[in-house]
């Protein structure tokens, strides 16, 4: 299958050595910008997600090849991929790859330019490195974890938002284009380390910048951000849906309070009152559940107060603004996510179809790389 791409990575090539979560995101942002991603599919890869592939979308845009890389024409193959790749990506513990005879220098010896990304949740190295782990485990160590949840409470799972995916793959694909940047330069790849505890404790930054200045206290739901205030935090309506509140800004504190028909001029506490933050968050809570969740979205609709209705998942794709964006599109009558961000002059088109075996031709992937004499593999 070949496809004109579109997007402002349109001619970047990528090979992906398949894997889960955080890894096959990365290679995902890189397709849905345009980029040629071949995941290569290893013989015997054991867990995989337990869905139709057809609906995988971290596989969307990508063309996909078997290779058993324990096999020389299996291996063969992957390094002729790499010999006309920019990037590779791979999310095994370290060591695996040069084991298999796929290490960066491996790589290296045939294409001295290419950018050799690496995706793991401890890092390469350290007491941790050959453990294994999943997204809880990698917060729970930097201090995120602690941070999310109620005053009294234990801490929250936030999904694997925080970790796989913000701190892992956007790493991964930050240290990708930076150093496909100084390629450019320099004629030399390098290796991206992306540790997803590296990532998630680089987007603590502005917790631990607040709590060495003594504006955050090292315990959750007490913080202006993280539901310790009543003016942020969210509340149940009188449907038993709920709502989100952010008026931390005066001007929009009085827009919240005007909108809720609460009294500003008598005896309301103040909106930095800290001791009486708890009577005042009686007051909204009692506001709010007055109502259904859809009569608030619309009283807040044109209004700065930052409310907004809590939508499922399955109400979110059909939200008016997300809508009139398009920041979902359908695929047989399925939403997902569309590519993000978006450019003005080289904007991505609509992804491809996640991959299903036996829809690649792989002599076809060869041949659209320029590669001709390499064994192709059944996928």
């Amino acid at each position: 299958m070949t496809e004109h791409r579109t997007g402002p990575l349109a001619g970047l090539k990528v090979v992906e050595l398949a894997g889960l979560g955080p890894a096959p995101f990365a290679a995902m942002f890189l397709a849905d910008q345009g980029a040629d991603v071949v995941r290569v599919e290893r013989a015997g890869a054991g867990f995989t997600m337990p869905i139709d592939p057809r609906l995988d979308t971290l596989q969307r845009g990508k063309r996909m090849i078997g290779a058993d890389l324990k096999d020389p024409d299996g291996l063969a193959t992957v390094l002729a991929l790499v010999e006309k790749a920019d990037v590779l990506i791979e999310g095994y513990r370290p060591g695996v790859t040069e084991r298999l005879g796929l290490g960066p220098e491996d790589c290296w010896a045939r294409n001295p330019k290419l950018v050799y990304g690496r995706m793991t949740g401890w890092g390469q190295d350290g007491p941790l490195a050959q453990r294994a782990g999943h997204d809880p485990t990698y917060q729970a160590l930097v201090g995120s974890l602690h941070a999310i949840g109620r005053a009294g409470g234990p801490p929250q799972l936030p999904l694997s938002l925080v970790g796989d995916f913000g701190g892992g793959a956007m790493y991964l694909v930050s240290g990708i284009l930076a150093a496909l940047w100084e390629a450019q330069r320099s004629g030399r790849g390098q290796v991206v380390d992306a540790a997803i505890v590296d990532g998630v404790a680089h987007l603590m930054a502005n917790p631990y910048s607040m709590l060495a200045g003594g504006a955050w206290q090292d315990a959750r739901g007490t913080n202006l951000i993280d539901s310790g205030a009543p003016f942020v935090d969210v509340y149940e309506t009188s449907d038993g849906r709920h709502v989100a509140v952010a008026a931390l800004e005066p001007p929009f504190y009085a827009q919240l309070l005007a909108g809720l028909g609460l009294d500003t001029a008598g005896e309301l506490p103040g909106q930095w009152d800290r001791r009486r933050w708890p009577e005042l968050r009686e007051r909204i809570a009692a506001a709010f559940a007055t109502r259904p969740r859809d009569e608030w979205a619309a009283v807040f609709r044109d209004t700065d107060a930052c409310v907004a209705p809590i939508l499922s998942m399955t109400e979110a794709p059909a939200d008016a603004h997300l809508t009139a964006r398009g920041t979902f599109l359908y695929r047989d009558g399925h939403p997902e996510p569309a590519p993000a961000p978006r450019f003005s002059r080289t904007p991505a088109g609509v992804p491809a179809a996640p991959p299903v075996p036996g829809r690649d031709d792989p002599s076809e992937i060869l041949r659209t790389w320029g590669i001709l004499d390499a064994v192709a593999p059944t996928p």
